[in-house]
Formats: structure tokens, sequence, C-alpha cells
């Protein structure tokens, strides 16, 4: 049984050679002066296999196998041919990554002050919430839903061409109301402590402008689930946080408070320079507070916004200085591209020849 699938093995590649030998032939190639010997040994085989003469066969296939591996086998490739396709390869798995698992960005504004600066360059996590098909919206599979506290980017919903970063306040289903700079998540207060009044400083720069300013500030930490970060908030917030601690109650409410009035902020109530309806976005609601005393407060809830099924509501960490889910409404989740994960390079000013603009200390810092 085994010696018969070894003559039958025999033949198939004795035809082989043999048409691989009489191709090479007829294009009449050069075949380094010796066609004669290939012509020879390629008609000893053919011979053999028309007798159906095995002995004939393998006597002859080594001699035939020799000169179709020296005068037909391929040419070497190129040293240029290896770098090309060596470079194609790299340029295909940069773009793989690229689209399915890690992007980079660049911070253009100061909405995510402290905890991003302008010109800090990140990687994006784009894995972490699923794969989405590059172009488009639609997403393969989801490993996870975003979770409160991170810092995601996404399309924006009122401009999908443009990608923003900000934090996740709240997710679908959840409830967001800010009353003197305080955010409500589910009528519950997000912890936040002064971390610094009279002397927090910024600088900041309009996208698109050379000339940089400094701003006044006060700095506070909030934290959420087991993430501390800081947040910037307008220099005159601790004298209303002192004021509200001694007396109970301020004479107005903070110009950021957020719902205002009863009409649902999202992507149809925007004005027409910043965008217009967006299909995938839902509306989501507001609902009035029962206040807890006949009179209540400017910093006591009054009214919330409940954050539709399948969004989430973001908030820049530069609160007064940030267009975010108070202006716009919720961001769809599918809108969401990927985690802030690390800044990978940062500077103020970039000059290829001055290196004195780089903020080294931020590099490889990890975005929480």
């Amino acid at each position: 049984m085994r010696s018969a699938q070894l003559d039958r093995r025999v033949r198939r590649e004795a035809a082989v050679l043999v048409r691989e030998a009489r191709a090479a032939l007829s294009v009449k190639r050069g075949l380094r002066g010796k066609a004669g010997d290939l012509e020879s040994a390629t008609a000893a085989v053919e011979k053999g296999l028309a007798a159906k003469d095995l002995g004939r066969v393998r006597a002859g296939l080594p001699v035939l196998d020799s000169l179709v591996d020296e005068l037909i086998k391929r040419p070497p490739k190129s040293t240029t041919r290896d770098y090309v396709e060596s470079i194609g390869a790299a340029v295909l798995i940069a773009l793989a990554l690229r689209a399915f698992v890690i992007e980079a960005f660049k911070i253009p504004s100061s909405s995510m002050y402290p905890t991003l600066e302008i010109g800090d360059h990140i990687f994006v996590n784009k894995f972490i919430y699923g794969v989405r098909i590059p172009f488009t919206n639609t997403k393969l599979f989801e490993l996870r839903a975003p979770k409160h506290g991170e810092v995601i980017v996404f399309m924006q919903p009122c401009q999908p061409e443009r990608d923003y970063i900000k934090r996740v306040v709240a997710t679908g289903g959840e409830t967001v109301e800010v009353r003197c700079n305080v955010v409500y998540v589910d009528g519950k207060p997000i912890p936040s402590a002064l971390i610094e009044g009279e002397s927090c400083r910024y600088d900041d720069r309009e996208e698109g402008k050379v000339n940089w300013e400094t701003k006044v500030c006060s700095r506070y930490r909030e934290t959420v689930d087991g993430i501390a970060y800081d947040t910037y908030h307008d220099e005159r917030r601790p004298e209303r946080d002192e004021e509200l601690r001694r007396t109970g109650r301020l004479g107005a409410g903070d110009d950021k408070d957020f719902p205002k009035s009863r009409e649902v902020k999202n992507c149809s109530t925007v004005p027409l320079n910043e965008g217009g309806p967006a299909e995938n976005q839902l509306p989501g609601k507001i609902v009035e507070v029962k206040p807890a005393r006949f009179f209540p407060t400017s910093c006591e809830p009054q009214m919330h916004y409940v954050v539709p099924p399948g969004h989430v509501f973001v908030m820049g960490d530069n609160r007064n200085n940030s267009n975010d889910s108070r202006y716009w409404g919720s961001v769809p989740i599918e809108n969401i591209k990927g985690k802030a994960l690390f800044i990978w390079l940062s500077y103020k000013d970039w000059d290829p020849l001055d290196w004195s603009e780089i903020r080294w200390p931020r590099i490889g810092n990890f975005v929480h």
C-alpha cells in the first residue's frame, strides 16, 4: 500500500517538473547555456513516464529536478524590493493599529485643563469600548461601556467631523444637575475640595491664534468611583463657597448652572454655525425636583436632566471654559472613539531647532 502511494507521488512530481521544463524551453530562454542539458533530462523523464517505467523515471528525476531548480527558479528578491515590502508591511500594520487599537490625538484647546493642556499629544485606546468599522459608526462588537470619570474622545454629535475630548459625568438613565459649580448625579453631589485659590493661573490660547494669555482660576479636586481629578473654575468660586457655608444661601445662581430652563439642550437647539440636528442623538428630558423647602435657594437642586439610554453626559475639566453636554446634549455611545491613555508628547510652542518649550515632565503621564 505504501509502495503504491510512493509511486504515485513520484509520477506526480515528475509530471510537474516536465511541465515546468517544457514551459521554459518553449519561450526559448537563454537558460544560462544549459538548454540542451535541460532538453535531454526532460526527454529522459518523459520517456520513462510514457513507458510507465518508474525505475527510469527515478533515475532521471534527480537530474531534472536539479536543472529546473537551477535554471527556472525565480531570481532572488532585490534589496530594494525587500525594503519596499518591509515598509509596506509596516504601513499596513500601522494603519490597522490606528483603525482598531490605538490612535494619536492632539489637544487644541483649554477645555480639559488642568488634566490636559494645549499641545499635549495623547494616545487613545480605541479597542476598549469595541471595534468599529473604519470610516463608519458601526461597531463590530463592544467590550464594555464608558464608566464615570473616564476621559473619552468622541465625534461631536452636532459636528461629527470634529473630534472632542471630555470626561464622562453620567451614563444612560442617570440624572445630571449643576448648581453653583457642584455637579449632582442621581441627586448626589460629586465630592470636591479646594486645592488652590488665589494663586491659580494657567496659560490659554484660542484655537487658530498665536498669542498666549494668562487666566485666573480656582482649582478643585473631584473624586468619582475612586478616580480623582482636578477641575478649574472661576477665581471667585472659593468666595461663593465660603458665603454659602456661612449663610446657607447665595443671592443668585451661577451662570454655568444646568439646566437653566425646561428646554432640552441638544443638537437641534444649537446655532446653525455650531452644527445641526443629529439623527443618532436622543434629546433626553428635563424633570423638576421636589424642593426640600418651600423656597429653595439658588444652589439647591431644582430640576435635572435625564441622560437618554445609549448616551453619556460629558463635561470638560475646565468648567468655565468648556463646550460640552451642558450646551449640546449627550453623546451617543456609537460616537465614542476611545479612552485617553497617556501623553506621549507635550509642548507649548513647537520649534524643531529649539526644544525649550517641550514640557518634559508631562511626557509619559497617564490620563486620569
